[in-house]
């Protein structure tokens, strides 16, 4: 009864049918599930109608683990006789026919799941006195691939859908800018179904989403382009580019302001490029470039909104933002984990070395390892993190072994894919790169709750650009305070060496601290002179081990083998332990970054643009930065002269942001446009 679909013919159409599907192909043979005999399509078995025979087939696929399509149909006698026979194949039916490559078209790199399933049901009309019907003339439910389990088959794209009033929800839940993650969670409680099993996807979510913005998504980024322009005509330094397809749509757009780019000449050494971030309202992918400044405290450096995460899109951004600075590159970027992102790095930042950063990975452990550790998950973190800090890599690998035995994790894909990359995370294989504190857990606070700021709900889009000038003017003025309370703040010695006491008054309390901590540490170490300028320095209750310290006197160079400075900027207990025993009373210059200093330092584009009177000018900005510092400085001897100091600054701050600045002058601050 079923060499019907034997024909040779009829296996050489099913191949060149070109329909898409999701599913991987394997080359394993099976049988379906066999459900109850009732629900089974046989030889013979009616139908009124052909769509009805198609539904009856299709909830049966799905019982057994496979979903199915239309495939083929034949006319009685040619064109205009009526439909007479109708195929229905599995969904990986046929195989896929190469598709001609273009060098200056991109292809999608999707593998196709078809891998020539002859599963099939043939339904063939009849008219039985005068009454049309239509019944099963073949029948075949051998598959050459493996069937999904019921857990599994609900995501296949025939069984996922969006009923139309889940559609006027998730439009009503866009507008008011709730994120898709949230809508799905907010849908699984209406619909009282377990997480994962609403019958669709986020990606299902997001395409409608974006179906519902393609109507108005042209004037939405007409207007955003309007707004750029005019916030540019206010604030000349304000600065933006953006990016339009060939049917004139925007495609990308970023971009910065004065301050941020000020900002980025100091502290740009190191940067982190968070793409984790979806614009709610209009579920666009957020880049945001944030660095950490001389107090500890997260600097914004620009922002864009891209319509896709490819190679292209990122290799735009990039350029674009270095473009923004001045073709200058920072030392170190970090990153979410991304193919894309990392190869339009190596494209368009070729010496800048690109680590992953650490706490946008660890935002995912939560649903990578705790259905699967359990209560063993917060033991996990905790190992994990201590991992994480060793200083070198041999004890890294070997602790990280001893941890996926501990915790039964030698079959786990995320645990394997982390110590693939662990030399992109790891702090063992990145302690001679600088970091700038970004790995920070308090960092990762900060910069977050900086960004939720301006995540929030937006009714257009051109009102996000003004959404983040708010967040960022904002964090400057809740930096400026946390700056001052840093200021007034009594440095405590604790060494009492004129070593100590001349850092002090040259590192911010930040930076200060990190050193003093260094310091501190110094005391209990021991340091041997080995010859031609090395150290050895260790602890003085071990025997072996150590760290060695080079000193170069006539350059006044100093290297420790533990890597410390060149990855936080802040020199280490060893090299701090040979300057004593080199009995120097002050840090050289050179270990003194100016990234970490106080704000006595006029940015050099700032000098350099002053104008005409350029050096005029600058002179002023140098006595008004010694004017403050001796204010702090007077500030700080009692509570009363603090407070006093504090209420009068708030209310000059507020003044001088109140007057105008004219256009002339504005260009006079800079040459940038």
């Amino acid at each position: 009864m079923l060499n019907d679909y034997n024909d040779p013919s009829e296996r050489r159409s099913l191949s060149l049918d070109d329909t898409s599907s999701t599913e991987e192909s394997q080359d394993d043979t099976r049988l379906s599930l066999e459900p109850s005999t009732d629900v089974i399509p046989y030889i013979g078995q009616k139908f009124e109608t052909h769509d009805t025979a198609y539904e009856f087939y299709s909830k049966f696929a799905k019982r057994c683990g496979f979903s199915i399509r239309r495939h083929r149909t034949e006319g009685k006698d040619g064109i205009g006789k009526g439909l007479t026979r109708r195929y229905f194949v599995c969904h990986r039916a046929g195989n896929t026919p190469v598709k001609a490559t273009s060098d200056t078209k991109s292809q999608r790199n999707r593998k196709s799941s078809r891998c020539g399933c002859q599963a099939y049901m043939r339904i063939s009309r009849n008219i039985d006195m005068g009454v049309s019907e239509w019944r099963v003339t073949g029948f075949a439910n051998h598959h050459n691939h493996e069937l999904l389990e019921p857990n599994q088959v609900r995501f296949l794209p025939a069984y996922r859908t969006i009923s139309d009033a889940d559609k006027l929800r998730i439009q009503m839940f866009a507008k008011s800018g709730i994120s898709v993650q949230q809508m799905m969670r907010l849908m699984e409680l209406e619909k009282h179904v377990e997480p994962g099993y609403l019958p669709f996807t986020e990606k299902d979510v997001r395409n409608l989403i974006q179906s519902f913005r393609k109507v108005s998504q042209n004037e939405e980024g007409i207007d955003l382009l309007r707004m750029c322009k005019s916030i540019k005509e206010k604030e000349p330094n304000f600065k933006y580019d953006f990016t339009l397809d060939q049917n004139n749509m925007l495609t990308g757009i970023a971009w910065s302001y004065a301050s941020s780019v000020q900002s980025y000449e100091i502290f740009g050494d190191a940067v982190v490029f968070d793409t984790t971030h979806r614009l709610a309202a209009f579920d666009l992918p957020l880049g945001i470039w944030v660095g950490m400044n001389n107090y500890g405290m997260p600097c914004f450096f620009g922002c864009v909104l891209l319509q896709e995460e490819n190679v292209q899109s990122f290799t735009w951004a990039l350029k674009v933002f270095l473009n923004f600075m001045n073709g200058k590159a920072p030392r170190t970027i970090l990153t979410d984990q991304n193919t894309c992102l990392r190869e339009a790095i190596s494209v368009e930042m070729p010496k800048t070395k690109h680590a992953l950063c650490v706490w946008l990975t660890m935002a995912k452990f939560p649903s990578w390892f705790n259905s699967v550790l359990g209560e063993r998950y917060n033991e996990w973190k905790v190992e994990f993190y201590r991992l994480y800090n060793l200083e070198r890599p041999d004890d890294f690998e070997h602790g990280w072994r001893e941890m996926v035995s501990s915790f039964g994790l030698h079959s786990n894909r995320h645990i394997a894919n982390l110590f693939t990359l662990r030399t992109q995370w790891a702090l063992p294989y990145l302690r001679s790169h600088f970091l700038a504190g970004l790995t920070l857990k308090t960092t990762s606070k900060s910069v977050n709750a900086f960004i939720q700021r301006f995540l929030s709900a937006q009714s257009r889009l051109a009102h996000f650009v003004e959404q983040v000038a708010v967040a960022v003017d904002f964090r400057d003025q809740m930096g400026e305070q946390q700056i001052m309370q840093q200021n007034l703040q009594n440095i405590c010695l604790k060494t009492g060496t004129p070593m100590e006491a001349h850092a002090a008054s040259v590192l911010t309390p930040f930076a200060f601290s990190k050193l003093q901590d260094e310091l501190v540490l110094a005391a209990h170490y021991a340091s041997v002179p080995m010859g031609e300028g090395v150290f050895l320095v260790r602890h003085h209750t071990k025997m072996d081990g150590g760290q060695k310290v080079l000193w170069i006197p006539h350059e006044e160079l100093l290297s420790c083998n533990c890597n410390s400075f060149e990855f936080s900027g802040i020199l280490c207990r060893h090299a701090l332990r040979v300057l004593s025993t080199l009995n120097f009373f002050q840090i050289p210059e050179r270990y003194l970054l100016i990234r970490w200093r106080r704000v006595n330092f006029v940015p050099s584009n700032l000098v350099q643009g002053i104008g005409s009177s350029s050096n005029e000018q600058a002179e002023q900005v140098q006595a008004l930065q010694s004017m403050v510092s001796t204010l702090v400085s007077e500030a700080s001897k009692s509570k009363e002269r603090m407070d006093f100091a504090s209420r009068e600054i708030s209310v000059l701050l507020s003044r001088i942001k109140d007057l105008s600045v004219s256009f002339s002058d504005s260009t006079n601050c800079s040459h940038r446009g």
